[in-house]
């Protein structure tokens, strides 16, 4: 199973071009991709709300561009734009394997009247692998209010354990083809994204700690396959203009009952359609 995870900027290259087909040839150039987790995919904002956007549905267009993909999108703002448009700004997963089950949780949004920040949220689908199903969930915390993050990443945590309860053991199943129908609920979990956090920060442990409910925790890829190995960088390689030094904040983590399938974690950092690049995640 490969996976890709890449914050693409809604599609803007260092060359400022706006171009969604060029994203998903890079990241079939990086790897035969069975699943693409987006973020800050864009509808809706015209330049120059967001620079050079030409306001397209980005959501409707990666789905065009993989028709054999699930696509399961989750907004993090929408909003009615000055001109009386919808705007919309969220992350998206594309899967070619079978999605069970799609959840879409708000993550926190507390108050901070020192910073600017846009709500955050996280989309998980359940994804019958030929490894057994597992959750896969997608996120971008807030950037600019480490309050904010902080909370976010205490949400992520209870989001997973909660789903690891209901995984766990006996409970009272609906059979039927209802809304109350039962698909699987694996603890198994592997979580990605932008995270808005360097690999010395704390909040970086935090996600990996223990469970209170003893479900399996978080491990970060990168440091299980290279121990005390620097993490490549992720952002800031080519557009120096908004990143003056290139640094690490997009991770893959994958739970510890997952880890024995984790086989590479690559880094490509030749590609500049994005101020982010794209990290792809090999299990098998």
């Amino acid at each position: 199973m490969k996976l890709i995870t890449w914050n693409i900027q809604w599609a803007l290259g260092s060359d400022g071009r706006v171009d969604p087909a060029r994203i998903v040839r890079a990241a079939r150039e990086l790897g035969d991709f069975d699943v693409l987790c987006l973020q800050e995919v864009a509808a809706g904002f015209p330049d120059p709300a967001l620079r050079a956007n030409p306001g397209h549905n980005q959501f409707a267009q990666f789905a065009s561009l993989l028709p054999d993909f699930a696509a399961v999108p989750v907004a993090g703002v929408d909003t009615i734009g000055p001109n009386g448009t919808r705007q919309v700004f969220g992350n998206l997963i594309l899967s070619r394997l079978p999605v069970l089950r799609v959840l879409r949780h708000q993550l926190p949004w507390p108050a901070d009247p020192d910073a600017i920040s846009m709500p955050r949220v996280m989309v998980e689908a359940t994804i019958d692998t030929p490894l057994g199903p597992v959750r896969v969930m997608n996120t971008h915390l807030e950037y600019w209010s480490q309050l904010q993050r902080a909370a976010q990443v205490e949400a992520l945590r209870e989001c997973h354990a909660q789903s690891c309860e209901r995984g766990a053991g006996e409970r009272k199943k609906e059979t039927r083809p209802t809304p109350y129908f039962s698909l699987p609920q694996p603890a198994s979990a592997i979580l990605v994204g932008d995270f808005n956090l360097r690999p010395d920060d704390p909040l970086h442990a935090r996600l990996q700690a223990p469970l209170p409910n003893a479900g399996p925790r978080l491990v970060d890829a990168w440091d299980y396959l290279h121990p005390g190995v620097p993490h490549p960088h992720t952002v800031g390689v080519h557009d120096r203009k908004q990143w003056p030094h290139a640094f690490t904040c997009d991770f893959a983590f994958v739970t510890e009952d997952w880890s024995r399938h984790v086989k590479d974690l690559q880094v490509d950092q030749q590609c500049d359609y994005s101020d982010h690049q794209p990290v792809l995640l090999e299990l098998a």
